[in-house]
């Protein structure tokens, strides 16, 4: 393939930098261990053009709002909320917009390993998020027709079915759009200050007229609620992505970002050295994976599919007394930024970070039991066994997650509703198997050493197929982790009515679990021991220019 692709595409082939901690400036206080940070807080303005986005100055305060028109920039100031609103506009000329789709993904850990393979390949690729991640051939590269489609041609020659050419004809672009002063402007970049530097923003919807009415026979213009909105620090810009839409960014400092993360991650009530870990892992995390936009101009999203970010409206004494006796620390290994995963729960187990995606291990995050005392043997009642695995996920009590309302879960689920399930996700993916009608049985075929599953094979009216890893999550409405076993039930009849999913924990599992670290802050660990416990072999440093990032 590499050499094929070499005589195909005589073009220059850039490199794709992905964008490394240099992207990140420092801060303007020049204090080396904080950066300034670019959050995608609203990822795709513009959807719909019923969306909505009320800018509220806090009191006192005013808005400015920056812009380049025809004559040059332009600044505009209110002490009033501002309405942005979507004007469908349509473009001056006939426009296509189109890219090369090379794999869809349910994460980004996932879509970047499948990216590199494309790159071991000779094919430059970027990573975008439309809705599910994908991989998308770069449109810097293959920026014409033809040369997309000599590309999608010569990988279906190579046997590759997955990849397809995503096109969409664009009759009509939103452009933004507010009102202050009287006076209306429509523009596709928007800067948005405040003497403060700190802005309101709440989120909604326009309502049809059908919609609009209350119970109590009152007109609702719109879904905004004051009560909603979230209070976000440094300043703003809406600016244009890749999907044809809109992002609006917050450009805020590290250290005061991680007061808009830690509250909701962990809550403000969790003892202090889980607090304090929490921060130091959230911190680590950023740095680690401020790549993952920069095919939208920004570093970091605001919700699980990086960490939660709500801004500022409920920082606690707590938390802020976390993150200050913290400041500037990570956890390294071998003088390098972790890969500083961590998720709710982990069900007892940490999982590896090859049980759940594509890609190197990682010999800091492999399974570890995760209980004060050692109350199962890994080695000699391994997990990959089927019987082993129902045995630890039956045993509730001496885990660092005992008593908590996920830690255990069984979730019933009827052979129609696996099977629609299945049908829209293999949809997505283009898959073949998307045109099954009818599940006839499912089987756990492959196990990791922490007991999640590594391949689920589905048997239906048109063949076989398995789901390996993170796939068995995504495909499936009822389990919320890959730990679990399947239970076929035929409720009385004769037929299969469908399957009980039995499993333990919530996400991936990798790394620390928030609901453990708690209780071993509980029992008295300090927050170097609890990050210790969970990522084996690291270091806790505070940040500098010799960590590898």
């Amino acid at each position: 393939m590499k050499s094929m692709c070499g005589r195909m595409y005589y073009t220059t082939l850039t490199v794709f930098c992905l964008l490394g901690l240099t992207g990140a400036s420092a801060s303007t206080k020049g204090d080396k261990t904080d950066v300034d940070l670019k959050i995608g807080i609203v990822q795709r303005f513009g959807d719909s053009p019923k969306d909505l986005l009320q800018l509220e100055p806090t009191k006192g305060d005013k808005l400015l709002l920056s812009f380049r028109t025809s004559n040059g920039q332009q600044t505009v100031s209110t002490d009033k909320p501002v309405r942005l609103e979507i004007a469908m506009q349509p473009p001056a000329k006939p426009s296509i917009n189109e890219r090369v789709v090379l794999g869809v993904f349910r994460t980004f850990e996932t879509a970047e390993d499948n990216a590199n393979r494309w790159r071991e390949l000779g094919i430059q690729v970027e990573i975008a998020q439309p809705n599910r991640w994908q991989v998308w051939a770069s449109r810097k590269v293959y920026s014409t027709p033809l040369l997309r489609r000599l590309l999608l041609q010569s990988l279906q020659a190579s046997g590759r079915k997955t990849p397809f050419i995503d096109t969409e004809v664009i009759k009509q672009a939103p452009v933004v759009s507010w009102t202050v002063g009287g006076k209306r402007y429509n523009v596709n970049s928007l800067a948005i200050d405040s003497q403060k530097s700190r802005v309101l923003v709440n989120q909604g919807k326009k309502l049809d007229d059908k919609d609009a009415k209350t119970p109590n026979n009152q007109q609702k213009k719109d879904t905004l609620n004051p009560n909603k909105a979230r209070l976000f620090p440094g300043n703003l810009q809406v600016q244009p992505n890749a999907y044809g839409t809109y992002t609006l960014v917050n450009n805020v400092p590290l250290e005061t970002y991680l007061r808009g993360v830690v509250p909701y991650e962990i809550g403000n009530n969790a003892p202090m050295a889980a607090l304090e870990a929490q921060a130091i892992i959230a911190r680590t995390y950023a740095l680690r994976n401020i790549r993952r936009f920069a095919a939208d101009n920004y570093q970091l999203c605001a919700d699980t599919h990086c960490q939660v970010y709500f801004g500022l409206k409920d920082v606690s004494a707590s938390t802020d007394k976390a993150i200050a006796s913290t400041k500037g620390m990570v956890v390294t290994y071998k003088n390098q930024l972790v890969d500083a995963l961590y998720s709710a729960s982990t069900g007892g187990v940490t999982a590896s970070f090859s049980d759940v995606w594509n890609g190197d291990d990682r010999s800091y995050l492999r399974p570890i039991l995760d209980a004060p005392n050692n109350i199962w043997n890994l080695t000699g009642q391994s997990l990959r066994e089927e019987n082993n695995l129902k045995a630890f996920v039956n045993k509730e009590e001496g885990f660092n997650e005992t008593g908590w309302d996920l830690f255990r879960w069984r979730r019933e689920s009827r052979i129609e509703d696996i099977t629609k399930s299945l049908q829209k996700f293999l949809a997505v993916k283009k898959s073949p198997f998307a045109k099954l009608k009818e599940v006839r049985e499912m089987e756990v075929v492959e196990r990791s050493d922490s007991g999640r599953i590594l391949k689920l094979e589905i048997k239906t009216d048109i063949g076989s197929f398995q789901l390996t890893k993170d796939e068995v999550r995504s495909a499936f409405a009822a389990p919320i982790s890959t730990l679990f076993y399947l239970e076929p039930l035929n409720k009385g009849g004769s037929d299969l009515w469908g399957y009980a999913f039995v499993g333990g924990g919530m996400g991936h599992g990798v790394g620390l679990s928030q609901v453990g670290a708690q209780n071993l802050a509980k029992l008295g660990r300090s927050s170097a021991d609890i990050l210790q416990f969970y990522y084996p072999g690291t270091q806790l440093q505070v940040l500098n220019d010799k960590i590898k990032k």
